[in-house]
């Protein structure tokens, strides 16, 4: 399968993106989290790549891209990255998440809903237990011991090509998001997915997020961290998979589902 790669200017913000997998209706858009670049999706994408074309991104600032003069909030980095699927021409997107990724697709959903298909939101932040700085980073020191070595090491080495101006930067504008307004106010269906090990984005705190969604299906990884999509990526892409369901149309619950996974890999 061909993999493109391209680098792209948004709003004068550069991103870059690489495309994988076959040509078809609908396209996996996978949106990486505070500090991070699409490295940490290679599982998903990976897995992903059986049933449809899977793009990664990396956003402004982050993955070894200049970091932006301008100050962008989170609803501008969404609206960079709706701005990035129209350059694209993508259709039928659903749109992936991961933690603070969670918060950007939203608004890029919200921004061209149109081309959003539907939501896939995993890890998402920031849990109402623990709003602060300090507290996140309680969150996600205990989630470090969690995780195995190799996600440890991508984290660490893409924080450092981030930079701790454009992360705290970012972390402030995290911390103020209200993410379960601007999940109650999402016109896509949704799907929640967490590790049940996960410190960062808690049970009561992703439960919350499902009550506050019109349409929202709610699957657990078992025995699985905060970096749930490059740990158990299989398990993840099955649950991406059986919600978007056939090309023919997405499987809209009527109701909140919820899954539990037993996977202890």
């Amino acid at each position: 399968m061909s993999t493109a790669r391209q680098r792209i200017v948004i709003g004068g913000q550069a991103l870059r993106w690489e495309a994988c997998g076959p040509a078809s209706e609908r396209t996996y858009v996978l949106v990486h989290g505070i500090g991070m670049s699409h490295r940490y999706f290679a599982p998903l994408r990976d897995a992903l790549r059986r049933s449809g074309r899977v793009v990664t991104v990396d956003l402004p600032g982050f993955g070894g891209l200049p970091m932006p003069h301008d100050d962008l909030d989170v609803p501008a980095v969404g609206r960079i990255l709706a701005g990035a699927l129209r350059a694209l021409d993508l259709r039928r997107v659903v749109l992936v998440g991961h933690s603070m990724g969670v918060q950007w697709a939203l608004e890029a959903a919200r921004a061209d809903p149109t081309r959003v298909e539907s939501l896939v939101l995993i890890g998402p932040v920031v849990d109402a237990a623990h709003r602060t700085l300090l507290a996140q980073a309680v969150a996600l020191a205990v989630d470090t011991v969690r995780e195995a070595p190799a996600p440890n090491a991508l984290v660490f080495s893409d924080y450092l090509r981030c930079g701790p101006r454009w992360y705290l930067t970012q972390a402030r504008h995290m911390t103020s998001y209200d993410t379960e307004a601007a999940i109650a106010r999402a016109t896509q269906p949704t799907l929640l997915v967490r590790g049940d090990r996960d410190p960062v984005a808690g049970e009561q705190w992703v439960r919350r997020l499902r009550a506050a969604a019109g349409e929202a299906e709610l699957v657990e990884i078992a025995d699985q961290p905060h970096n749930v999509q490059y740990t158990a990526a299989r398990e993840v892409a099955d649950a991406i998979e059986r919600f978007a369901g056939p090309l023919g149309g997405l499987v809209a619950p009527e109701r909140p589902v919820e899954r539990r996974s037993t996977s202890t890999r």
